[in-house]
């Protein structure tokens, strides 16, 4: 029924690909038919406007209707901080006042500090704006407002933005429910000057790593304002991204910050005004890493984002990387030729696990590659199950850190496994995994998104390599539910003391995801880096089988995954419960978006 009701949705404005759509899900090809009819919304400009008809504003008419708040409800005061910016023109600093003024929650004032170039167009009878004196710039604005907030908690907004009817009450339901929270950060979209909104953004849980790669809080967050106090003042060189040195410099000062993400869009954000702020924010976030005492060091980082460069180890421990084959001669000479010839760390060996290969060149080939001393060749001629092949090396592995490499897989770059072990000898960090291509340049993993289609699937499959795709989420490293062992690294204590992969129920599939929520659930992060970039010719190394006796493995395999870890429902923290669980390219779902 998702897929009719769907349909329905963009049938006419496109019946030809509509009808296709159908006929491949009435003849059960449904993958084939979920693709078709993605395209179709992807290429539709009215999709998010059906969906701000059809969902947020029946949300809003049930939120209306529930208009006198429960008395046992706290009804903190919110203090609206604006800088009135001259860049920014005057039609823009009205709409971000009446945005405020047109709130459905009542208790709030709005503090307005304007730069010496600009005047206020406020009306003088509203009782609840106060006019602080100019001042020079957004940083010296943020802490004077600051300073002078009567409130429980500040709402930095950026001159231009618009706040959402019901952002103030959006915030103050989340803040009943998460009273520890010292920041709360919403969802949000675009808005131009004819009022019409486009490209929503609804964002992940809190993710320190994505965070210091890409400011996605700063332009919809509320700070606690005993919080934000101490963490002033901001330095005049970071004014332009004043709320964002801000958010940093709790983390610096916080001992235990608590961030809260409410699921709703709050803010809709100025499209006429650019930030061409790339190269502050890289030296605001170095300034953050030294503060922190951290060895990472920040540089400029693709679509505008900032990459983190974390040390690689001086020790450079062993890392075992493992293959796995059964002939495919062709592919493992290709991914070979690139682990012992064109990978930049030092300190490798290869075992390549032979699972019964027959052919004569495989086996002549073995011979070959074994007289180069980092290579070893290890037998396991028992019946294919991958998760009985990989800890069967494991266990032979000489590394303190071992590499799952499946052997379809090319090697583009030779930094590869520095970039992975870069990070994977952070101490809190478990499995890493690297951003996988298609042959044709298409992004095939990064990162798994857990409950998809109610088990677990590959974040932005399909985006070209070279497009920021949905906010730049496939470029910006972060820490993920869970990465694909067609390229895992991972500390060979972490995995043995989880148990390594589950031979016994998930011999073939998704033991790759159990693996990363065991690690997580002992306590260790799972963390996605596209600063490693393989190609993976996926499904070349091992056909598919059809036969009913594999079909029937794979769905006693899928329902351990959905029993062990309840991902029927599971909200994936790097997805939301806005985008449709059925897609790997995070698209809206009118079905899974009704919530109140």
């Amino acid at each position: 029924m998702e897929f009719l009701f769907a349909l329905t949705r963009v049938l006419p404005r496109d019946p030809l690909r509509g009808f296709i759509a159908l006929y491949w899900y009435i003849t059960r090809r449904r993958v084939r038919a979920w693709n078709r009819l993605r395209y179709m919304q992807q290429q539709s400009p009215a999709f998010y406007a059906i969906w701000i008809r059809d969902v947020e504003r029946v949300e809003q008419a049930r939120l209306q209707a529930a208009a006198n708040p429960d008395e046992g409800m706290r009804h903190p005061r919110i203090s609206v901080v604006l800088y009135l910016d001259p860049a920014v023109a005057v039609a823009g600093h009205v709409r971000s006042i009446q945005s405020v003024t047109q709130q459905t929650y009542a208790d709030w004032e709005l503090v307005i500090v304007p730069d010496p170039a600009a005047a206020s167009p406020v009306p003088a009878t509203e009782p609840r704006v106060r006019h602080l004196p100019p001042a020079a710039n957004a940083a010296s604005a943020l802490a004077a407002a600051v300073s002078a907030a009567d409130g429980e908690y500040i709402l930095p907004l950026r001159a231009g933005d618009a706040l959402s009817n019901a952002a103030l009450r959006r915030f103050v339901e989340a803040l009943n429910v998460s009273a520890m929270a010292t920041v709360l950060y919403g969802d949000e979209d675009e808005i131009n000057s004819r009022g019409q909104r486009a490209r929503p953004y609804f964002k992940p849980e809190w993710n320190e790593e994505m965070f210091l790669a890409q400011d996605y809080i700063s332009t919809s967050c509320l700070i606690r304002t005993d919080a934000a106090r101490t963490s002033l003042p901001v330095a005049d060189e970071f004014a332009g991204v004043a709320a964002y040195a801000l958010l940093l410099q709790h983390l610096e000062s916080a001992p235990q910050p608590r961030i809260v993400h409410v699921p709703h869009i709050v803010c809709h954000r100025d499209t006429t005004e650019s930030s061409g702020l790339q190269g502050v924010r890289q030296q605001l976030v170095a300034t953050h890493l030294r503060r922190m005492g951290s060895p990472a060091t920040a540089a400029t980082g693709e679509f505008d984002s900032v990459r983190v460069c974390w040390p690689q180890p001086q020790d450079q421990p062993l890392v075992s990387v493992i293959v796995p084959t059964r002939d495919k001669l062709r592919l493992l000479r290709a991914c070979l030729r690139g682990v012992l010839g064109a990978t930049r760390y030092p300190n490798i060996e290869v075992l390549v696990v032979d699972n019964a290969s027959v052919k004569t060149a495989t086996h002549r080939f073995f011979e070959e590659i074994q007289r180069d001393s980092r290579v070893r060749v290890l037998r396991y001629p028992a019946a294919y199950n991958y998760s009985a092949i990989n800890n069967f090396a494991v266990r032979e592995a000489r590394g303190s850190y071992v590499c799952l490499l499946n052997n379809d897989t090319e090697i583009l770059h030779d930094d590869w496994l520095c970039e992975m072990m870069r990070q994977a000898v952070r101490p809190h960090v478990g499995a890493v995994g690297a951003k996988l291509l298609y042959a044709d340049g298409s992004i095939q993993h990064a990162g798994v998104i857990v409950g998809l289609g109610d088990a677990a699937g590959h974040a932005h499959r399909y985006l070209p390599n070279d497009k920021p795709g949905y906010f730049n989420h496939a470029h910006l490293p972060q820490y993920v539910s869970a990465v694909t062992a067609a390229c895992l690294l991972v500390e060979k204590r972490k995995f043995l003391e989880v148990g390594g992969l589950d031979e016994t129920h998930l011999a073939i599939a998704f033991n790759d995801a159990d693996l990363c929520l065991k690690l997580g659930a002992a306590g260790w992060r799972n963390l996605y880096t596209p600063h490693a970039v393989l190609i993976h010719h996926e499904s070349k190394s091992r056909r598919r089988d059809s036969r009913a006796s594999e079909q029937s493995r794979y769905r006693s395999e899928l329902r351990t995954l959905q029993m062990r870890w309840r991902t029927v429902g599971f909200r994936d923290p790097c997805h939301h419960p806005n985008l449709s669980r059925a897609s790997e390219t995070f698209q809206i779902d009118f079905r899974q978006s009704g919530r109140a």
